[in-house]
């Protein structure tokens, strides 16, 4: 599952503006895209919606998305502890 900027920062502990910038300062976003999309494609990826709008016509944007194996990989470029994931007891009888 693929989860926007302000997801993975809230897994990382951050928030989206301290995660872009953290991004930016290694390199790793240009702008808020992935700087090298082929080289980082197992952990980024650059997401392209459309929509229509009455007056402009139709209208285009793109966004950076992190993949699951992408949520370890920033935390190791940015430096960064991931939190500790809480033990889910449910399934527990």
């Amino acid at each position: 599952m693929d989860r926007t900027l302000a997801q993975a920062a809230t897994q990382l502990g951050l928030t989206r503006p301290k995660l872009i910038a953290l991004m930016r300062e290694k390199g790793l976003l240009k702008g808020n895209l992935p700087a090298y999309p082929k080289r980082d494609r197992d952990y980024l990826r650059i997401k392209d919606g459309q929509w229509y709008h009455e007056t402009s016509g139709m209208q285009y944007s793109q966004s950076t998305r992190v993949k699951q194996a992408g949520i370890r990989w920033l935390a190791e470029q940015l430096g960064l502890e991931l939190p500790e994931i809480p033990v889910d007891n449910r399934d527990v009888a």
